[in-house]
């Protein structure tokens, strides 16, 4: 028999999570991002962890709980601007920071997703982050290579899901959320609703369910804002 995809929570959808693991982790700002997963890492104590995602997430949501509680050892980003713990750990040496440019970070995940090594972009060519990378010159313009990433997990955030595991993400929570699907060895989704195969539209599904390993419902999810600006009047 089949071995079903469905887990009860993240706890036992990362029952086999271990120290110094690779994790790439879906979400931009605070949108999109697997909470229960995070909390579950926390909860474990898993540590020497390297995150690959857009962001750190600040000090006391995001993966910033994971930072907070020293979990993190490396992360490799594209924006950190918003978490002051994220700042002293780098600062004082015991974080390892990659910083990576958007787009060549996206097209990482994106590449390592579909079995793809590296690729070549302009994108940092003459600045600290082509130091130590192979330049080559294609039509008379340099070009950077950049390595693909896979991750022994990816952890995901969904809108609403089957128990396949295909997948719909809601509005700007459709952001790294679906590369960053296909690039883990095991992708672990947690969802705000799971439904039986075939309640989901085909013509709509963004992440077909080949690529999912696990998925979960989740619960008590935050509707955090990063940044809230109101007019005076």
């Amino acid at each position: 028999m089949k071995k079903s995809k469905v887990y009860t929570d993240a706890h036992s959808a990362l029952h086999d999570l271990k120290d110094n693991m690779t994790l790439i982790v879906g979400g931009f700002g605070l949108c999109g991002i697997p909470e229960n997963c995070i909390k579950a890492l926390k909860d474990k104590g898993i540590k020497g962890l390297t995150c690959v995602s857009n962001n750190a997430g600040v000090d006391d949501f995001g993966l910033g709980i994971l930072l907070h509680s020293h979990q993190i050892k490396k992360m490799i980003s594209s924006y950190v601007g918003e978490n002051a713990t994220f700042e002293k750990q780098f600062m004082s040496g015991e974080l390892e920071v990659e910083l990576c440019p958007q787009g060549t970070l996206a097209e990482r995940i994106r590449a390592g997703g579909a079995g793809i090594a590296g690729f070549y972009t302009p994108t940092g060519v003459g600045t600290l982050v082509a130091q130590g990378k192979e330049i080559k010159n294609f039509d008379g313009r340099e070009y950077v290579l950049e390595k693909g990433i896979v991750g022994d997990f990816a952890l995901i955030k969904a809108w609403k899901g089957d128990t396949f595991g295909n997948l719909i993400y809601r509005k700007t929570a459709r952001n790294f959320n679906p590369m960053a699907a296909t690039a883990g060895k095991t992708t672990v989704v947690e969802v705000e609703e799971l439904v039986e195969i075939g309640a989901l539209d085909p013509e709509n599904i963004h992440t077909p369910g080949v690529y999912v390993q696990r998925i979960f419902q989740g619960k008590n999810y935050e509707k955090r804002i990063e940044q809230r600006t109101l007019r005076k009047d």
